[in-house]
């Protein structure tokens, strides 16, 4: 029985894409036979009977996004570590595992189809010492065409301009004040980017509500899906 739901999408060349939708911040793709998580952490989800990972990416080092359980539940020989410099600091005994390290606006091309393009998030309206600009990122995943776009935590950051030449299919764009974006910066984040379909992820983790009914009467008109998978 499946715990979480799942969303299927079709490859420029008719490939799957799976996406399977956890808690807050966490994700699972599938494609081909390659298992990938993003952001797992065991503070909100249990992973001991999940499948193994070939590529684990974290955005950043901050508990509701990365643990070392995780890593020790999820990781089998061949699993690729894909993260940044703050996470690798934060792994003991890495060297004995395959990591990958990505900068802002660093780009690779893995094997069989898959390319991840790490790009800047972080804040500059509210709590900027917790994400601050330079250390931490989101990635662009380029599944055989199909560009999946998981910001991580940030705000509607200038860098996002640069995101519109993309051509953004599916954009993960968190809405959780103080912490992320407001309704107001996401739709105007989503405005710039413009993705074919909107999760709003990360969503109402703290004492501030994050209003969905506003949220989704933002999105009643214009030329963007929006989709509703995780709740507060």
């Amino acid at each position: 029985m499946k715990l979480f739901p799942t969303d299927s999408f079709s490859t420029q060349t008719g490939k799957v894409l799976e996406i399977d939708f956890l808690v807050h911040a966490s994700l699972i793709f599938k494609f081909g036979n390659r298992v990938i998580y993003v952001d797992p952490t065991c503070r909100l989800c249990d992973f001991s009977d999940f499948e193994k990972a070939d590529f684990i990416f974290f955005t950043h080092h901050h508990s509701d996004h990365f643990d070392l359980a995780a890593i020790e539940q999820l990781s089998k020989e061949d699993t690729t570590i894909v993260c940044t410099k703050t996470v690798v600091y934060a792994i003991p005994n890495r060297a004995d595992l395959d990591i990958e390290i990505m900068n802002n606006w660093d780009s690779i091309s893995f094997r069989k189809g898959m390319t991840v393009d790490a790009v800047p998030a972080y804040n500059y309206v509210m709590r900027e010492q917790y994400h601050p600009q330079g250390r931490d990122n989101g990635y662009i995943f380029t599944f055989d065409g199909l560009k999946v776009y998981v910001a991580g935590d940030t705000e509607d950051v200038p860098a996002i301009h640069k995101l519109a030449e993309k051509a953004i299919d599916i954009a993960f764009l968190p809405v959780d004040q103080p912490f992320t974006m407001t309704v107001k910066q996401v739709c105007n984040a989503a405005n710039i980017i413009k993705p074919k379909i909107f999760y709003p992820y990360h969503i109402g983790q703290t004492n501030e509500f994050t209003d969905l009914e506003q949220l989704s009467a933002a999105f009643a008109e214009k030329n963007i899906e929006l989709r509703l998978r995780f709740q507060p």
